[in-house]
C-alpha cells in the first residue's frame, strides 16, 4: 500500500512543482499571455467554456477511438496473412515498410482530395497513421508462437483458424498490445491533423481557431485537453491489456 501511495505521490508532487515553476516563470520573465498564459488563465478557460470544450473533446476522442478500433481489427487481419509463411512476408512486408517511410503529413492533402472534408477523412488519416505499429507487433507475436504449441495443434489436427484463435492469437497478445499502445497515440495525432486541415469541430479545430484569434489561453487549453484525452485512451488500452492477458495468462507467460 505504501509503495502505491509513493508511486502516486512522486509524479503528483513533480507535476505541482512544474505548474508552480510555469506560473512563476511567466510572472518573473514578464512573458506575454499570448506567448505563454499562466495556469490560472487555462483553468479559467476550462471553467468558462466547459460545455463547448466537452463537445469538441468528445468529437476528437470518439474519432480517435473509432480509428484505433478499425486499425486494430484490420491490422490483426493483415498480420494473420503475413504470419502464413515467409514468402508472404517477403512479398508484402517491404511494400508496407515503403508506405510507412512516406512522410505522413505530406499525404494529408491527398486524403482531403480523396475523401473530402468530413469525418471520413479524419478517420482514414488516423487509421493510416495507427495501423502500421499494430501490423508489425501482431505479426512478430504470431510468427514467434511457441513451436511446441504449434506441433501440439498439428498432432490433434487443429485447423488453421483454430490454431490462430486458440494458440497464436493469445500467445501474441503481449507483443500485440505493445503495438496497440503506440497506435493509440498515433490515432489521436491523425485525428488532430485532420481537424487542423478540415475540421469544424474537435480540439484540433479549437487550437487552430484560437491561434487565428491570438487567444493563447484557449490554444493552450486545447493542448492540455488533448494530452489528457490521449492519456485516457492510452490508459484504456493498458487496462484492456491487463484484463485480456490476465484471461490468457497461462499462454502468454
Amino acid at each position: 500500500m505504501l509503495r502505491r501511495w509513493r508511486e502516486l505521490a512522486v509524479p503528483t508532487a513533480l507535476g505541482l512543482f512544474l505548474l508552480l515553476a510555469w506560473d512563476r516563470s511567466v510572472v518573473w520573465l514578464n512573458i506575454k499571455p499570448m506567448m505563454l498564459p499562466r495556469p490560472a488563465a487555462v483553468l479559467d478557460v476550462l471553467l468558462t467554456h466547459t460545455a463547448s470544450l466537452r463537445e469538441h473533446g468528445w468529437a476528437t476522442i470518439s474519432d480517435a477511438g473509432l480509428a484505433l478500433l478499425l486499425s486494430t481489427l484490420i491490422g490483426i487481419a493483415i498480420a494473420f496473412v503475413l504470419s502464413l509463411g515467409m514468402k508472404v512476408r517477403e512479398a508484402l512486408m517491404p511494400n508496407l515498410v515503403l508506405v510507412e517511410l512516406i512522410p505522413k503529413i505530406a499525404l494529408a492533402p491527398l486524403f482531403v482530395i480523396w475523401l473530402g472534408t468530413g469525418m471520413e477523412m479524419r478517420l482514414a488519416y488516423a487509421f493510416f497513421l495507427s495501423i502500421f505499429p499494430i501490423v508489425v507487433a501482431a505479426t512478430a507475436g504470431l510468427v514467434n508462437t511457441d513451436p511446441g504449441l504449434l506441433r501440439l495443434c498439428q498432432s490433434v489436427r487443429a485447423s488453421a483458424w483454430q490454431t490462430f484463435f486458440y494458440v497464436r492469437l493469445p500467445y501474441s497478445l503481449p507483443m500485440m498490445f505493445s503495438g496497440l499502445k503506440i497506435a493509440s497515440t498515433m490515432a489521436v495525432i491523425g485525428v488532430v491533423v485532420g481537424e487542423f486541415i478540415t475540421g469544424s469541430r474537435g480540439l484540433g479545430y479549437i487550437i487552430m481557431f484560437a491561434s487565428s484569434q491570438m487567444e493563447g489561453a484557449l490554444m493552450l487549453t486545447g493542448v492540455v485537453l488533448l494530452a489528457a484525452l490521449g492519456s485516457l485512451l492510452y490508459v484504456s488500452v493498458v487496462g484492456l491489456e491487463r484484463l485480456i492477458t490476465g484471461r490468457f495468462g497461462r499462454l502468454t507467460s
